[in-house]
């Protein structure tokens, strides 16, 4: 059964962008891959992956993971069916759709589908 295809982003709370800015910039020597600190939002690549680690400043903010599937309404069928509890519909993104869940302990998960930049679905650019 292979639902989850790859990793899409890692999404971590910041309470300070700029403050994660000079960590993951400056310490640990990532580069930004983009920097929306105006809307609460700065990302870092790892190496050439198309994953990123995406801080973001906001309330009530839990770490998540985002997963690439091939379908995100299809997964979001069968995955309803057994039980997964979503946190909305599927929504519109500019990359394609992304549905979030949780599991049985509260961790939220993101899955996505890059239904409009397919050349992007495979995790690398």
């Amino acid at each position: 059964m292979d639902i989850i295809n790859n990793y899409d982003n890692f999404f971590l709370p910041a309470d300070n962008l700029d403050i994660a800015k000079e960590f993951y910039q400056n310490k640990l020597g990532l580069d930004v891959k983009f920097d929306f600190s105006e809307r609460g939002m700065v990302a870092f690549k790892v190496g050439e992956n198309e994953p990123a680690i995406i801080l973001r400043k906001a309330d009530n903010i839990k770490p998540s993971i985002v997963f690439t599937v091939q379908n995100v309404l299809n997964v979001y069928e069968e995955l309803k069916q057994k039980g997964i509890k979503f946190l909305s519909e599927p929504i519109e993104i500019n990359t394609g759709l992304l549905v979030e869940f949780v599991d049985p302990f509260g961790n939220k998960f993101g899955l996505t589908d890059y239904s409009k930049m397919p050349e992007l679905r495979g995790g690398k650019k």
